[in-house]
């Protein structure tokens, strides 16, 4: 009785507990649970640095379980989970495994919205935006740009540092100023990777 774990639950088709996006007793595919966070799926704690944790592994096993066309025997019920925890599956590989996406969804969990649109108004950031952009338009040779790049790369870093500490210390205004930061420059790279 009860659910363990904190969604686990019992397995639809066969009655099994512990049945978790699928059924470790008889492999069926269960209902999504909205409440299940990407983390869980990954068997991982919910924090930001999360290196070395064999995501694709895991993911890659998942899709094994849970891809649509490998549960085509089953009925149309079981099909329609599959496609959805694929689909869920899916989504939070996508989120975890880049640094970005992992700290926006960390502080969504939080219940903090990012309003990706709100204008950038700090001063310090928009001259150092400015001068990036000038020195990526006036690179003509590759050596140049990936030294840009291999820069941009490092602040990528250290603002994902700072949001870890932010986060660690549940200070979410300097959380969210980090990842202003950390999509900026992200942006950045990807406009060296089109000139290179």
């Amino acid at each position: 009785g009860g659910a363990r774990g904190g969604g686990a639950g019992e397995c639809w088709s066969c009655g099994a507990g512990g049945a978790f996006l699928s059924c470790g007793a008889c492999g069926s595919v269960q209902p999504v649970d909205p409440a299940v966070d990407y983390f869980r799926i990954f068997g991982l704690e919910r924090e930001y640095n999360i290196k070395d944790n064999n995501l694709e592994g895991k993911y890659k096993d998942w899709q094994k379980k849970l891809h649509p066309d490998l549960v085509h025997s089953k009925s149309e019920k079981e099909r329609a989970f599959a496609a959805e925890q694929s689909a869920l599956v899916i989504d939070a590989y996508r989120t975890l495994s880049k640094p970005l996406s992992r700290a926006l969804y960390l502080l969504q969990l939080e219940g903090i919205h990012i309003d990706e649109e709100k204008t950038i108004t700090d001063p310090e950031l928009l001259m150092e935006m400015m001068e990036m952009r000038e020195a990526v338009s006036e690179a003509n040779d590759p050596q140049t740009l990936e030294k840009i790049q291999s820069q941009i790369k490092r602040k990528f870093e250290t603002w994902s540092n700072s949001f870890q500490e932010a986060f660690d210390k549940r200070d979410f205004d300097r959380a969210v100023k980090a990842t202003q930061r950390m999509r900026y420059y992200e942006r950045a790279v990807e406009e060296t990777v089109k000139k290179l």
